[in-house]
């Protein structure tokens, strides 16, 4: 595959209804997108496999745990503690090839198992880390696919909270630190880990490419063009930078001042 059919996936992707976005195919594309001509036969093994004896299982013990003993335990998915900032983490065709990854890239392969076992499960997008939330016969727990896929505790979610800043009466508050998000919530969080360590390496093209995806994933959003266009001005692609300036303006109206200021920066700079 190559980074244009990546583009042209996402872009379907993007416009599919929440409840039938493609999240693992979605996900692979964002790994093509990022490094084209690449084989996703292991990826795609990988997460057939976990479905598979995931559906094995059911029944035979509860979702929660039914989930972990097959990822976790029997296909060995979890966290990179040694290399917790290489990219290979945020890839799917790498995070299956290694068995390692983020936890919000993990999830994927979660999400798409308990979807093919009929098990509802959602992303959390915890502060500083994401989980999932299971339903069970006794109510919704959270697990944490790096650690391989821990349970954790209500106690310890407050604790975790308030250690990434949140007010005590907001981390006492289950139903918020639980609140799910959509699948395509949780693929543009990973894009967006991209986009953050690409600005900080000051690999302007990565950041270029991982706020492309946030934009064909959500394409209502205004924000991923104003990206695209400050990483594209960095490059000195101006004219690119323009373009993505239009995109933004036509997309939200609260855009267009931000818009307008950063297109008569760009111009000047043409001038």
């Amino acid at each position: 595959m190559i980074r244009e059919e990546a583009e042209a996936i996402l872009g379907a992707a993007g416009t599919a209804e929440d409840g039938a976005f493609p999240l693992f195919e979605a996900g692979l594309a964002c790994a093509i997108h990022d490094q084209p001509f690449r084989d996703v036969t292991a990826a795609r093994d990988l997460a057939a496999s976990a479905a598979e004896r995931l559906k094995s299982r059911i029944g035979g013990e509860p979702h929660d745990e039914a989930l972990t003993e097959t990822l976790a335990g029997d296909l060995r998915l979890t966290g990179d503690l040694l290399n917790y900032d290489h990219p290979a983490n945020t890839d799917l065709i790498d995070v299956a090839e290694r068995r390692r990854g983020l936890s919000a890239a993990l999830a994927i392969f979660y999400l798409h198992a308990a979807r093919a076992a009929g098990i509802e499960a959602h992303g959390v997008d915890f502060p500083n880390h994401f989980l999932l939330r299971v339903e069970t016969e006794e109510g919704p727990v959270a697990l944490d696919p790096f650690s391989q896929g821990r349970l954790v505790l209500p106690s310890e979610l407050t604790r975790r909270a308030l250690l990434a800043g949140l007010t005590p009466h907001v981390a006492d508050r289950l139903d918020l630190l639980m609140t799910p998000v959509t699948d395509r919530q949780a693929l543009i969080r990973l894009q967006n880990v991209l986009y953050n360590r690409a600005i900080r390496s000051r690999d302007y093209e990565g950041a270029e490419r991982a706020a492309l995806r946030c934009a064909l994933l959500n394409p209502d959003d205004h924000r991923p063009w104003l990206d695209v266009a400050a990483t594209r001005e960095k490059q000195g692609a101006l004219a690119g930078a323009l373009q993505a300036l239009d995109r933004a303006r036509g997309l939200d109206g609260h855009a267009a001042v931000h818009a307008d200021m950063a297109r008569a920066r760009v111009r000047m700079q043409l001038n």
